[in-house]
């Protein structure tokens, strides 16, 4: 019940935003509901073409170390929202996760991440973190493929370390995603 009254309040704002012409409003009621974004780069594919989907094995997705790669400038806040940012993204993708089954482990070096200062903060609400990652068959120990995964927020209403963390779970979720096999999930 409180999500959909909170669905019809952004609604009513972002509406009001429209009808009077206010495209920050409209941007932020949007931000509000979409949350923060995640992407991904691929550095050596998992696969050579697009259309390929040669994760299908794979019944469970596991997050393995991430770490700073920056020396120590990265916030540990981050790495603690971002198991369940990426949790998260794999539920709503419909991605698997079978305790018993073949396992997939992703794993990185967070080589950027930027916050906010007051006075830029002011002028673009854009932060963002960069984790050179690599899927890599548990089991096996074998790198399949290696990615920049890109964890964004791009509105105010989601700045901070705890919205960057969720953003580049979604970032890794996506891409398994891009390279899981869309039908029988």
């Amino acid at each position: 019940m409180a999500k959909r009254i909170m669905l019809m309040l952004v609604l009513a704002v972002v509406s009001a935003g429209v009808l009077s012409g206010c495209g920050t409003v409209v941007k932020e009621g949007l931000g509000a509901t979409m949350g923060p974004k995640g992407t991904f780069v691929p550095i050596r594919p998992v696969a050579p073409a697009d259309e390929s989907r040669p994760l299908g094995e794979y019944k469970r997705f596991e997050l393995g170390a991430f770490t700073d790669d920056m020396g120590g400038k990265v916030p540990t806040e981050l790495l603690a929202h971002l198991p369940g940012g990426f949790t998260d993204a794999l539920i709503k993708k419909k991605l698997p996760n079978s305790p018993g089954g073949k396992t997939l482990l992703l794993r990185g070096k967070i080589s950027h991440y930027e916050g906010q200062g007051l006075v830029w903060g002011m002028l673009s609400p854009i932060e963002e973190v960069v984790a050179r990652t690599e899927m890599v068959d548990k089991a096996s120990g074998k790198v399949l493929g290696v990615a920049n995964c890109v964890g964004r927020t791009t509105t105010r209403v989601n700045k901070g370390v705890a919205k960057k963390g969720i953003a580049l779970g979604k970032a890794l979720a996506a891409w398994i995603d891009a390279r899981y096999p869309k039908e029988g999930r």
